[in-house]
């Protein structure tokens, strides 16, 4: 059997969500029709809209469901028309891909968005520029300033966009506290099913659709509404704001590999540890060690972790988020992350660091 501890690319399903998604599909209709069981398929995709908007801290009537998180950040980025974009050079390449033009803003050596950098460039860029910054890093966990961007960029006319993929679910979430204008989420990062994700946008955004057709999605995302989809995608949201409270023990349990691999290890670098983190992601490097040997072994032992993003290349490549922070090539290229999630036990990480232990042992012997 499979340890599981690599949540941040994908979690597993919840069992709220596939009960959902097993109703959903049982059902006959589309949610545009005005029979009965079309408006039957309607109040199941504005149900899982609600339950959205509710553990984002938002109003329903700003979420427009999209296929996943990477369209929701193209919409957000190229449905704007902003004066200039300017994006943290530790953002996910959906951002980073969907705006290649886009001035790239320093991290510091903690992976936290550099603040005096983005003052600077917020002064020489004109109005109607868009800010697009993570909420949490999806490699190392480092939570960012988001209240600090939003305050320089609301000084210089820009609007915000905050990736919060990876931080739905594993921290209090509040978008109208937040004051970002665009918000992006994605069912797969917190037990909903892949495929479905949602922007969420404050109203009066003169924001235009990428995708042209029908109606749907109050005419920001045409094409028939995944039902199915968006239903799990309700429920494992609903489950996930219930469960907050359980991420301080996965962190305990984050805290605990962290410490145990310290001490076998003390050469062991943890990526962001002096800042700000979600409570289930570690991001761990030793230099010397390339990172496709250490997920090779820990995977023969059993045990599932990533090297940064998962990415559809399928191949274990440096890190440009790592490389942002100051960390040499060795150490990028052999870092591994750990993320830990609903279903994550004690066990798991004795599996860990047993696995991790054996593994560095041979190495330091060879």
């Amino acid at each position: 059997m499979t340890v599981y501890l690599d949540y941040n690319a994908s979690a597993p399903i919840r069992p709220e969500a596939l009960a959902a998604m097993t109703a959903a599909l049982a059902e006959p209709g589309n949610a545009s029709s005005v029979h009965g069981p079309g408006r039957r398929a309607r109040r199941l995709v504005e149900e899982a809209r609600a339950q959205v908007a509710t553990l984002a801290g938002a109003e329903a009537g700003w979420v427009t469901f999209t296929s996943g998180g990477t369209e929701a950040n193209n919409l957000a980025l190229r449905g704007l028309p902003a004066s200039r974009i300017l994006v943290s050079t530790g953002e996910h390449e959906s951002v980073l891909q969907a705006a290649p033009e886009a001035q790239r803003i320093p991290l510091t050596t903690d992976g936290l968005v550099d603040l005096d950098a983005l003052a600077a460039a917020l002064q020489a860029a004109p109005a109607g520029a868009l800010v697009s910054v993570m909420l949490a890093n999806n490699e190392t966990g480092v939570i960012q300033p988001l209240a600090q961007v939003v305050a320089l960029a609301g000084a210089a006319g820009a609007w915000v966009h905050c990736d919060a993929v990876q931080a739905a679910g594993k921290i209090p979430l509040d978008m109208a506290a937040l004051g970002v204008d665009l918000l992006t989420l994605s069912a797969h990062k917190l037990g909903g099913p892949q495929g479905v994700g949602a922007l969420l946008a404050r109203p009066g955004l003169p924001l235009q659709p990428l995708q042209r057709g029908g109606g749907q999605e109050r005419r920001l995302r045409a094409g028939t509404e995944n039902r199915p989809g968006i239903a799990g995608f309700g429920a494992a949201a609903a489950a996930a704001r219930r469960d907050l409270p359980a991420m301080a023990r996965l962190a305990e349990l984050r805290d605990r590999f962290e410490a145990e691999a310290l001490v076998l290890a003390p050469d062991l670098t943890v990526f962001g540890r002096g800042a700000p983190r979600l409570p289930n992601t570690s991001c761990v490097a030793l230099a010397g060690l390339p990172a496709e040997t250490q997920l090779m072994a820990l995977d023969l032992a059993g045990v599932a972790v990533s090297s940064g993003a998962a990415c559809s290349s399928g191949k274990v490549q440096p890190s440009h988020v790592l490389s942002a922070m100051g960390a040499s090539p060795a150490e990028a290229g052999s870092a591994i992350r750990v993320s830990l999630g609903w279903a994550s036990s004690a066990a798991d990480i004795d599996c860990l660091l047993a696995a991790w232990g054996d593994l560095y042992r041979r190495n330091k012997a060879a």
